[in-house]
């Protein structure tokens, strides 16, 4: 009889540290005790966001002698993902509906992850041990929020604590447009004044973007730099996807950009024309005929673009700037040919005598190069195609990119705008 073992065994505990939650792009720890010795058990995550959808995560573990599970130390045994990944019930979330890119609308409030423990290797799961959760917030501490309707520009600025002044950085996002604050809110956590910066389809924007005229992002820029709490002389620009190509024609065209972090980001003009004073440049041409179908019935794009080597009048016009550029590239971007444009930037800065942008090229990893623990969207609406289409990337080297393209981005503003005396947060 091990009846009476069983009862001094504690019931199983799921132990989350920290116990009370933590920012979006810090790991949480994750652990469970008084299960019996070597006992098979399985992982659950369950994240609902904004709109209502699911996205879900599991793995298969096993206890060790002492009854505890520990995913700092124990390999999962398949499931949504294998092997060591602490995070991965984080990284390896996948949407119930498909196609669903995981964003946050609000970022006043956090993410709520639902963790369950379940007896067994059963697909389908087993008895309910034990459950959490945890909570993950997008704004740390004493960061402030602070919307933005000034002239034209309809943004939000998010402030570190304390007085400053801060390195300043403009962030933009890509199509579907709106306004997406969860970059811009964690950035702030880590000594930035950072503007999340809208430009079409929000409040009283235009619609849509057939023309993009940069003396909107000009006012924008001039609004950041002379804002008192931000460090002169020059700001930042943060760009993904489309926000990466415009983010290009800021820095080519504007003044006191000083650096600019660019992820995936086309050095041609897609989709629109980018207009700045008398001066145009029209879109490169669609291929239709090039655009493919996967085995999945899915669009595959990335041939569907004339290259602006053919097109020249759709080339942006690096070579006038004297921004400092860090070029973020997911090898697997199927968007469009991202590491094809960021080595073209370079050879143009460079014939022009301009400094040579800095590349980081990320094998495996696709468009969407979120903060760290975001889930992967491998394919999804495409706006401008009108169809879903292939985005790339593997989840677990997309989610290693995530992380260190996270870091690297930080440290690089922080080397280029100044101000790691004083405005980083102490460590705790």
């Amino acid at each position: 009889m091990h009846a009476s073992t069983a009862h001094n065994r504690m019931a199983p505990t799921m132990i989350l540290e920290p116990a009370d939650g933590c920012l979006c792009d810090q790991p949480v720890l994750i652990s469970v005790s008084g299960l019996a010795p070597e006992q098979p058990v399985t992982l659950r995550a369950a994240l609902r966001d904004e709109k209502g959808a699911s996205f879900r995560a599991h793995a298969r573990y096993r206890a060790d002698a002492h009854g505890r599970l520990d995913l700092a130390r124990a390999p999962a045994l398949g499931g949504s993902f294998a092997g060591l990944e602490p995070m991965g019930l984080l990284w390896a979330l996948e949407p119930e509906r498909p196609f669903w890119r995981l964003v946050k609308r609000d970022v006043r409030t956090p993410f709520v992850v639902e963790l369950e423990v379940l007896d067994g290797h059963e697909p389908d799961g087993g008895r309910l041990l034990a459950r959490a959760v945890h909570e993950r917030h997008f704004m740390a501490p004493g960061v402030r929020r602070v919307p933005v309707r000034e002239g034209r520009v309809r943004a939000t600025l998010f402030l570190p604590p304390g007085p400053g002044p801060f390195p300043g950085i403009v962030d933009i996002f890509g199509l579907g447009g709106g306004l997406l604050e969860y970059r811009a809110s964690l950035l702030a956590g880590k000594g930035f004044a950072v503007m999340a910066l809208a430009y079409y389809n929000y409040d009283d924007l235009p619609k849509d973007i057939d023309n993009l005229h940069l003396e909107y992002f000009e006012e924008a820029v001039n609004y950041l730099l002379r804002h008192p709490q931000v460090k002169g002389p020059g700001v930042g620009v943060l760009g993904i996807s489309k926000g990466g190509e415009l983010g290009l024609a800021m820095a080519s065209f504007l003044k006191g950009i000083k650096a600019a972090v660019i992820i995936n980001g086309s050095v041609a003009a897609v989709g629109n024309t980018i207009k700045y004073k008398d001066e145009t440049i029209p879109p490169v041409s669609l291929l239709r005929n090039r655009v493919r179908m996967t085995k999945d019935g899915l669009q595959d794009v990335v041939e569907g673009l004339q290259s602006p080597l053919v097109e020249q009048k759709s080339f942006i016009p690096v070579e006038r700037s004297d921004t400092t550029f860090l070029l973020i590239v997911g090898q697997d971007d199927h968007n469009w040919k991202s590491e094809f444009y960021a080595n073209e930037i370079s050879k143009r800065l460079q014939a022009h005598g301009k400094e040579k942008p800095q590349i980081i090229c990320y094998p495996e990893a696709g468009h969407y190069i979120e903060p760290p623990y975001f889930p992967l969207c491998k394919a999804g609406m495409h706006l401008l195609v009108g169809a879903n289409i292939v985005f790339g990337g593997e989840p677990k080297p997309h989610a290693m990119a995530q992380l260190d393209a996270w870091q690297q981005l930080q440290t690089f503003f922080h080397k280029h705008l100044g101000g790691e005396e004083g405005t980083m947060p102490a460590k705790l």
